[in-house]
């Protein structure tokens, strides 16, 4: 790599194609692939989990290893490294973290796993051959690079904190973090007594983004604040929004070999064989007559599907179908499970997150219910959208950012929305969606509108760049100011 290039150094705790349990996963190496393409030399660090598939680990090359104190205990941290498709990945490496059959195991511990990889990310880079100009963190996990590198390391590197998703915090007990990391910044990491990753990245980092302008915005409020929105509108003159991206070499309905039929804008027509032959592997009815509504998401709260339960019966007395994949809460896991059987060939419950078969549903099924009571960004619409499959949503986050509702007399808009997070809404919404699906000069306006939208992480890469030199020039002016000083 050119010495000259703007080094970045994103730090995460998952990423594609080695291990993912949401959009996290997709977003970080999509961005750096595409920063790599603009002239970024960008690299990724994250924890090597004994999930990662064996093939993956077996082909990491070792880049060192060494032991590091995490309070006074001496703990062996190594570093392996893999290169695909001309970017970097670094691993952590403690069989004692993260060899443990899970990601996040939702207890104290995970405090005491991310306070490892947070030191690690730091105590490695002397041995890289990689010294970044920046560090991108990402979410909680990340949370305490900034306070480590402001308060324990002796240099200039800058820090951009990306906040994914504000519920998310990762609050622990703060006398068992601090006899770790030995950070004893008590008046500006305490949270009600713990100490909360979230709110010392959102202190320390040096600028914060969320991943959509309409949540930067939102967070600024109680409701969405998750109580650290005083602490974020002291703040805001360093945090911007920025739109979140997909990844168009992986979800490209031309190229796409999970699909039945590759189409483009041109033949979007071939949709219906898409959708007959998700029919077929689902065992629903072969029907191009009637709309095929949709539902990929996981079961929480979070994603609306509340509202859903309260209408799902109003919505199968219609003539639709409905494909749902997803899990989480066992709630609405069974819920589906025993609609299916009500409705059988008429509505289809897949257990799971599968990745073939959601690309399956994007290229087969017409709308993509998306009701969601918050959501900073969301992907599942912006992928919907690249298929053709027009999203209905609320309007909150992202969603506002990228869905635009479609109006009948002008015959823009590329989806369906709906205000307030209200049962009745979302089924008034679905029936007006449905209502217009044999409409085909509106179907075609949507399917044009959905498929033109631009969804590509070179413009989000755009706007990150944007900051990683607002903070580089920072960087450069100490950088002058030191020299100065010293002559």
């Amino acid at each position: 790599m050119s010495e000259n290039k703007l080094k970045i150094l994103l730090a995460v705790s998952e990423s594609v194609p080695f291990i993912k349990t949401g959009g996290l996963a997709d977003m970080v190496p999509a961005l750096a692939r595409e920063l790599i393409k603009q002239g970024i030399d960008a690299r990724i660090i994250m924890p090597k989990y004994d999930l990662i598939d064996v093939y993956y680990r077996h082909n990491m090359n070792h880049v060192c290893d060494f032991y590091i104190y995490l309070g006074q205990k001496c703990v062996y941290m190594g570093i392996d490294s893999l290169t695909l498709d001309n970017l970097t990945y670094y691993f952590v490496d403690n069989q004692d973290y993260f060899y443990r059959g899970y990601i996040y195991g939702g207890d104290e511990f995970d405090g005491e796993r991310f306070s490892f990889f947070c030191r690690s990310v730091l105590a490695c880079l002397d041995y890289l051959g990689f010294y970044p100009d920046i560090i991108h963190t990402n979410d909680w996990h990340t949370g305490l690079i900034p306070v480590l590198l402001k308060t324990q390391y002796n240099t200039k590197i800058k820090t951009l904190y990306t906040i994914h998703n504000l519920k998310y915090q990762g609050v622990f007990d703060f006398g068992k973090i601090n006899s770790l990391l030995n950070v004893n910044n008590y008046e500006t990491l305490e949270y009600y007594g713990k100490m909360n990753f979230m709110k010392a990245g959102i202190v320390y980092s040096d600028k914060i983004n969320t991943v959509s302008p309409n949540y930067a915005h939102e967070i600024l409020n109680d409701y969405f604040g998750e109580t650290l929105d005083g602490l974020l509108r002291m703040r805001q003159n360093d945090l911007t929004g920025i739109l979140n991206g997909i990844d168009y070499s992986v979800y490209n309905p031309e190229t796409d070999k999970h699909i039945h039929k590759n189409y483009s804008f041109d033949n979007h027509d071939l949709r219906f064989e898409c959708k007959v032959a998700l029919q077929q592997e689902l065992g629903l009815q072969k029907r191009t007559d009637c709309p095929m509504f949709a539902i990929v998401s996981r079961f929480t709260p979070q994603k609306g599907l509340d509202l859903v339960e309260c209408v799902l019966d109003d919505i199968m007395r219609k003539d639709v179908q409905l494909v749902v994949l997803g899990q989480g809460e066992r709630h609405f896991e069974e819920l589906f499970l025993n609609k299916q059987q009500q409705h059988n060939g008429r509505l289809a419950f897949r257990f799971g997150m599968n990745e073939p078969l959601a690309h399956r549903i994007y290229s087969g099924a017409d709308f993509l219910i998306m009701p969601s009571e918050y959501e900073p960004c969301g992907l599942a619409q912006m992928i919907a959208m690249r298929y053709g499959c027009i999203p209905i949503v609320r309007e909150t986050g992202g969603l506002v950012d990228t869905v635009k509702a479609y109006n009948k007399f002008t015959g823009e808009g590329n989806g369906f929305s709906f205000p307030d997070y209200n049962a009745h809404e979302l089924l008034y919404t679905i029936e007006r969606a449905g209502g217009l699906y044999r409409n085909k000069e509106v179907m075609n306006g949507l399917i044009f509108h959905a498929m033109r939208y631009d969804s590509s992480f070179e413009r989000s890469a755009k706007s990150y760049i944007g900051l990683y030199k607002s903070l580089f020039l920072k960087l450069c002016c100490k950088k002058w100011f030191y020299s100065v000083e010293y002559l």
